[in-house]
């Protein structure tokens, strides 16, 4: 990996490192990105992106569901997403009768989208800096818990305060730390919670390459689908789903370019990027490489290995896990493909070296109030790493065992949660849904599995108490414990526990099961491991935030961008091929060619071709959606800064106008998230030509186009 060298400190979150590196915040877009954004090809002006009091670009840009970002099309509130992104509610929609998950699925008029349950989008309204009431009260002279502690009270006035302002009134207010709580900007949220499926295309499409082909290049995945937001009758109005609501009446929506693009020409992504870790140091790296990710890897190997025979067996399973396995193999090839990239990009070492810079800055003229001040960040680091990484590691083991892949676990869990939140009627139907997607045969197979994995991970006395019974009642034999356990549980299935909590004092009387017994110990311990921790995590946070305000005060000429959080951002870069090896070149775009190519018989899941694109493929059909060379173009390579949380993000051209949706980064650089390499890293979208193609001529839906604004 290249180093930039900046006075002495290879300073990989600063502007001068390379212009395409950086999730910027927009309010700040006009004071440090702006004029480097026109020269390299951008016609817009910053209040065209971001307008503090009027619309603008980000108000066609919205959070999709938990964790995705999804862009307004329309008049009438069309939204564009990932097909990953939107992948839960078809799942949720689908059932054996109505396979939308294979087959796809097109309303063709309004009366027949799907209302999606519990989906929701959230635009942002406002953005403002509250960092002087945020950190009011604060000095250097507080521990950490106190000067936390403070934070918390003037942010919880400070949101009492904000909710009575014009821009937030009647909206979520939400205050976020940045650069390690070093900075804080407030967000004006404005939810809407009607938002049903339009459109999505068949699997063949929409995951088109599958496991095998996620994070890699060349790509030819259709990554889309289509949904809509609802209003109130007023159209403005945020609403419960309702028959009488009515489609969204956007202020903005996205133009849709069918013009293409060129290599080396300008494009930014507006989204919601989830985590990165960009101050990350060399211990951090070390308890990633060696402990974190080997965790990860291995614990949901295991369960995806059962996961996928079952679901390879059976349609109904398949349909019920299809969303659970998606959402598991994805970060897990993604730590796969982390450590990697790390270890051969020699990421460590460019840590070292701006430790070592920072050290030398520190202590180089024996500046009294700058060693007072930064002289113990990065040993504070450095001690709670190393003291904290084996009780967080028993922690994730805890987590990726029970409370994520034991559904026996899971379900007692989701009933607890529920019981809090409401009453106990309530809680029935957090589980009445929860079975819905489940299957007793596969949890028991997977249940053991990670029971299994549990004891070969942590040692005896570190281990929940009640499974102990595995030893002293059942002589080790973890599979004669796990059928004791779901044949007796009252969680192991829908009708058993509808039974139990149907009897009289059911609600209570369930929380003597067996398998809500092994929940309590689990959430028990883990709580434990969580407060042994909170000393050791204090140090850390007070060392992390230290460090970065050090660097930003040893080269205060530089603009620097903070770590995502999953706040809105932007990124900008151009249209470029990479070199992954040498002698290896791959172009900036693939073809619909490539798609038919890749059919593979002997690999069904990921490389099976919908067959009413390989006649449309055959006869040529390519509308007006070809490129200019005259193939469909089906995906292209771009140089932005993006990472999870950006799925379904729109790339932009140098108008403001759509030319694709952001939906993967590369294998190459898949340590992109702790150190951008801009020789290889790049990012993955779907050509928006390629959307409407499949819309118009795959699914007949071309009516959907006439709403849109295309040029």
């Amino acid at each position: 990996m290249k180093k930039f060298i900046v006075g002495g400190l290879a300073l990989l979150v600063s502007l001068s490192a390379v212009a395409d590196e950086g999730m910027w915040l927009l309010p700040l877009l006009k004071k440090l990105n702006i004029k480097d954004m026109q020269a390299k090809g951008l016609e817009l002006t910053a209040e065209d992106i971001y307008k503090v009091n009027g619309s603008s670009l980000k108000d066609a840009i919205v959070i999709f569901g938990g964790g995705c970002t999804g862009e307004v099309v329309s008049p009438d509130g069309l939204l564009f997403t990932n097909h990953h992104c939107g992948f839960g509610s078809i799942q949720a929609l689908s059932s054996v009768e109505h396979d939308y998950l294979k087959n796809g699925f097109w309303a063709m008029s309004r009366k027949e989208e799907l209302p999606a349950p519990g989906l929701q989008v959230r635009f942002i309204r406002h953005i403002e800096d509250v960092t002087k009431q945020a950190l009011k009260g604060v000095n250097d002279q507080m521990s950490e818990q106190e000067r936390g502690e403070q934070v918390q009270k003037n942010v919880a006035k400070l949101k009492e305060s904000l909710a009575k302002k014009k821009a937030y009134k009647g909206k979520s207010v939400q205050v976020e730390s940045f650069f390690g709580g070093n900075q804080y900007f407030a967000f004006a949220i404005e939810v809407y919670k009607d938002v049903r499926l339009v459109g999505t295309p068949p699997y063949a499409v929409g995951k088109f390459g599958g496991e095998t082909d996620n994070w890699m290049w060349p790509r030819h995945t259709g990554d889309f689908s289509v949904f809509r937001i609802y209003a109130a009758p007023d159209g403005v109005s945020p609403a419960e789903y309702a028959p009488e609501n009515v489609p969204y009446q956007a202020p903005v929506h996205l133009t849709v370019s069918t013009q293409g693009y060129k290599e080396g020409d300008f494009a930014m992504i507006m989204g919601f990027p989830g985590s990165t870790s960009r101050y990350m140091t060399s211990w951090e790296i070390d308890q990633m490489l060696e402990v974190e990710n080997p965790n990860r890897i291995y614990i949901r190997g295991e369960r995806q290995a059962i996961l996928k025979e079952r679901m390879a067996a059976d349609d109904a399973i398949r349909i019920k896990y299809a969303s659970k396995y998606a959402s598991s193999s994805n970060y897990w090839k993604n730590s796969i493909g982390m450590s990697r990239g790390v270890k051969k990009l020699g990421v460590k070492g460019q840590k070292e070296q701006i430790e070592s810079d920072f050290t030398a800055w520190v202590w180089g003229d024996m500046n009294k109030k700058r060693i007072e001040k930064y002289g113990n960040a990065l040993p504070l680091i450095e001690e709670a790493v190393k003291s904290a990484t084996p009780i967080e590691s028993d922690m994730q083991i805890l987590s990726e065992t029970l409370f994520r892949a034991a559904e026996i676990v899971v379900a007692p869990m989701r009933y607890r949660n529920a019981l809090r939140r409401g009453n106990g009627e309530q809680a029935v139907e957090a589980l009445r849904a929860f079975y819905k997607d489940y299957d007793e045969p596969t949890d028991r197979l997977v249940s053991c599995r990670m029971f299994e994995v549990l004891r070969e991970m942590i040692p005896a006395e570190r281990r929940p108490k009640s499974l102990e019974v595995i030893d002293t009642a059942f002589g080790g034999d973890v599979k004669a414990f796990t059928e004791d356990l779901f044949n007796n549980s009252a969680f192991a299935n829908e009708e058993k526990f509808l039974a139990a909590v149907s009897a009289e004092g059911g609600l209570e009387a369930v929380k003597n099961d067996v398998a809500y017994k092994i929940m309590e110990d689990a959430m028990g311990l883990y709580q434990e491991l969580y407060k042994s921790a909170a000393p050791v995590q204090e140090n850390f946070h007070k060392g992390h935030r230290l460090f970065v305000r050090g660097l930003q005060e040893m080269h205060p000429e530089k603009s620097y961008y903070p770590d995502a959080n999953f706040t809105l951002r932007l990124t900008y870069g151009t249209i470029l091929p990479y070199s992954p090896a040498d002698g290896v070149l791959y172009k900036h775009y693939t073809t619909i060619d490539g798609v038919v190519a890749k059919e593979d018989p002997t690999n069904p899941v990921d490389f099976t071709v919908d067959e009413k694109l390989k006649q449309l493929h055959a006869a040529q059909d390519w509308g007006r959606y070809a490129d200019e060379d005259g193939t469909l173009h089906t995906c292209f390579l771009s140089t932005n800064d993006i990472t999870g949380g950006n799925s379904g993000s729109p790339i932009l051209n140098g108008k403001g106008e759509l030319i694709g949706l952001a939906f993967d980064g590369n294998w190459e650089a898949m340590s992109g998230d702790i150190a951008f390499e801009p020789n290889v890293q790049r990012t993955i979208n779907v050509d928006v030509r390629y959307v409407l193609w499949c819309i118009d001529k795959l699914g007949g839906a071309g009516y959907l186009l006439d709403e849109m604004t295309i040029k």
